[in-house]
C-alpha cells in the first residue's frame, strides 16, 4: 500500500513540476491524433452526407462495412498498415515504417468509419427539406452541405470528438507502424506499455492521469453538447 502510494506521489510530481520527457510524449500524442482527425474529419463527413443523400444501390450493404469496422482491434489495423509499409510490402519504398506520419496514417483509417457512422447518424436528424428546398432554390450545393451541416453542428462535433477519443487512446497502431521510439514516435500508450513492462510505474501512472482526464474532460463536454442539442430542438 505505501508503495503504491510513494508511486502516486512520484507521478504526480512528474505532472506538477514538469517533467521534460513526460510532456514531450504528452504533446507527441496530441500532435499526431490532432492531424489524424482534423486530415479525416472533412473526407468522413461528406462520405456520410453522400450516402445519407445518394441515391444509388448499396449504401446499406456500405454502412453496414463502416458500422463494423467500429470494433475492429486497433493492433489488426497496425498489422495491416505493416504490411504494406514494410521494405518487402507494396509501399515501403516510401520508408514511412517507425514514423509519425505512419502513425498518423494508421489512426486516419482507425477514425475514418466513426466518423462516418456517427456523422451519418447526425446528419439522418436533419430535416430533410433544407435539401429539398434548398435545392429547388437553386442554391449551390456546398451551400446547401454546409447549412445542413450547421444544423446538426452538434451531433457531428460529437462524432468528431469520439473519434479523437478513439485515436489518442489507441495503442496497437502507434506499437506497430511507430516503434516507439524515444522523442520521435513514443506516445502516451506505448510509453505506458514500456514504463509498466520495466515495472517503472511512476511514469506510467502520471500518463495515465493524463488519458484518464482526457476522458473526463471528453465525456463532460459530449453531455454539454448533447444537452445544448436538447434545449435547441
Amino acid at each position: 500500500m505505501n508503495g503504491l502510494l510513494l508511486t502516486t506521489q512520484q507521478a504526480l510530481q512528474l505532472l506538477l513540476y514538469g517533467d521534460a520527457e513526460l510532456w514531450s510524449i504528452v504533446l507527441l500524442s496530441f500532435s499526431v491524433s490532432l492531424k489524424a482527425i482534423l486530415l479525416t474529419t472533412p473526407f468522413g463527413l461528406l462520405l456520410a452526407f453522400g450516402l445519407h443523400h445518394g441515391n444509388f444501390p448499396g449504401i446499406r450493404f456500405i454502412l453496414a462495412f463502416f458500422n463494423s469496422l467500429l470494433s475492429v482491434p486497433t493492433v489488426v489495423v497496425g498489422l495491416f498498415l505493416y504490411v504494406l509499409l514494410t521494405r518487402q510490402g507494396p509501399f515501403g519504398d516510401l520508408k514511412l515504417l517507425f514514423t509519425q506520419s505512419a502513425m498518423v496514417i494508421g489512426q486516419m483509417i482507425l477514425c475514418f468509419p466513426v466518423l462516418v457512422a456517427l456523422g451519418y447518424a447526425a446528419i439522418q436528424a436533419a430535416d430533410r427539406r433544407v435539401w429539398e428546398t434548398s435545392r429547388t432554390l437553386g442554391a449551390p450545393t456546398w451551400y446547401t452541405i454546409l447549412t445542413i451541416f450547421y444544423e446538426v453542428r452538434f451531433g457531428l462535433l460529437a462524432a468528431v470528438l469520439t473519434g479523437f477519443g478513439r485515436v489518442i487512446s489507441e495503442v496497437g497502431i502507434s506499437m506497430m507502424v511507430g516503434g516507439n521510439i524515444m522523442g520521435y514516435t513514443r506516445n502516451i500508450t506505448t510509453a505506458i506499455a514500456l514504463e509498466t513492462s520495466k515495472g517503472e510505474f511512476a511514469q506510467g501512472i502520471a500518463l495515465g492521469l493524463v488519458l484518464l482526464s482526457l476522458s473526463f474532460l471528453l465525456t463532460a463536454f459530449l453531455s454539454y453538447i448533447q444537452s445544448k442539442k436538447g434545449v435547441i430542438t
